[in-house]
């Protein structure tokens, strides 16, 4: 088929044979690289835990108050005093391994009410996030879905984060 003198023929028959080679290997590594990262665990437990941990709780309030928070109008930021506010409740966790907080956000019935709502349970994130912050596990700190006050209590009272050890 090719004779000696067709230097032209081999040398394109090796560019070919090259490129399927490269072809090949870059498929097989594609392949290689495609299986490590299937065995990887994916991060789909940290983005499970993140939505369970904002699911409310439905349940009447129970337990030992171990702290408050109050927290200034239309405000979800921690207050200065913040840290003091919860060493009780870190203490408490401590002293209690079986048991769990539950931070229940509170809000008045002036304004709207799904507003209020959403502030109240932003507080309760807040009170969460420093808890884990200042060493609780994430996973014994569960929120409650809001609480109304009534509307002749005191207003601060309408502006606060109750955290209660529970079983």
């Amino acid at each position: 088929m090719m004779d000696e003198n067709d230097d032209g023929a081999r040398v394109g028959l090796w560019v070919v044979i090259g490129i399927i080679t490269l072809l090949l290997f870059g498929l097989i590594g594609g392949l290689a690289i495609r299986s490590m990262h299937a065995k990887q665990p994916a991060a789909k437990p940290v983005a499970a835990a993140a939505a369970a941990a904002d699911v409310l709780l439905d349940a009447p309030l129970s337990g030992e108050v171990v702290g408050r928070l109050f927290f200034e109008l239309g405000k979800a930021e921690l207050p200065a005093d913040a840290t003091v506010a919860l060493t009780p409740a870190i203490q408490a966790l401590a002293d209690h391994p079986a048991k769990k907080l539950v931070l229940a956000g509170f809000h008045d019935p002036s304004g709207d009410a799904v507003v209020n709502a959403e502030l109240a349970k932003n507080r309760a994130k807040a009170v969460r996030a420093a808890l884990s912050a200042q060493g609780a596990d994430a996973t014994r700190l569960l929120i409650r879905k809001p609480e109304q006050t009534a509307q002749d209590g005191p207003a601060d009272e309408a502006r606060r984060v109750e955290i209660r050890l529970v079983d």
